[in-house]
């Protein structure tokens, strides 16, 4: 039997697959690389957006894990998927993949049924790992589906997971971490899960950028204070 699409809605088995894998990497996370969750209040509590982070390391998405007991689904590099078992032990987390050397409908139309089925997405809007402090120019996939979807964008800065393991790094170091979410980017609602412009799109990533460079520079200045 095939599995069930993204847009289904979530299974009680698989919620429960992802809480207790959660726990476990959540803890494990915690004590080798301990550091602060800030602006948990800008989360929605229920229904569906496009959790937009920065991405310095190979570790991001497990620090991301931490700012909601709630199933984030993930977009994950195709490429992971040539160890056939750890991608049916991410799908079966909830994560799919996406190629990122050319738009990947497939990849997109279930990226839009995820939102539609009412459940958070995460996706890494520099496309992939960048170096620095600084947040350079960003692909408009989280923008797009954010007003495909008419979900909340939300820009995540993660500071020191680059440290904890930088570029060629194969294992990482204990470092300390800090998060900063932050206020909720609301698409204006006309497109209705109809046709975009593209100079909307831009817009709308233009703005992500912005928020996204203040939560990165926030959350290495909480990182270094604490």
């Amino acid at each position: 039997m095939s599995a069930p699409g993204p847009g289904t809605g979530p299974r009680r088995g698989a919620l429960a697959l992802y809480a207790v894998c959660r726990v476990i990497a959540v803890g494990a996370s915690r004590l080798y690389l301990p550091g602060p969750v800030l602006g948990r209040e800008h989360l929605p509590e229920r229904g569906a957006y496009v959790l937009a982070p920065v991405h310095r390391s190979y570790l991001d998405w497990l620090v991301v894990a931490r700012v909601t007991r709630r199933r984030l689904r993930y977009l994950v590099k195709g490429e992971v998927w040539r160890w056939r078992l750890l991608g049916r032990f991410l799908e079966a987390l909830g994560a799919f993949p996406v190629r990122r050397d050319a738009a990947d409908r497939e990849a997109f139309n279930r990226a839009l049924e995820v939102l539609r089925a009412g459940e958070p997405l995460v996706v890494f809007p520099e496309g992939t790992r960048r170096d620095g402090p600084v947040v350079g120019e960003l692909r408009d996939g989280a923008a797009y589906l954010a007003l495909r979807a008419d979900v909340p964008l939300v820009p995540v800065g993660v500071a020191g997971a680059a440290e904890a393991m930088p570029r060629g790094a194969r294992l990482p170091r204990p470092r300390r971490v800090a998060i900063v979410i932050a206020a909720p980017i609301r698409p204006d609602g006309q497109a209705r899960g109809g046709r975009v412009s593209r100079s909307r799109t831009h817009e709308l990533t233009a703005e992500l950028r912005r928020a996204l460079q203040e939560a990165f520079d926030a959350a290495e200045r909480v990182r270094g204070g604490w």
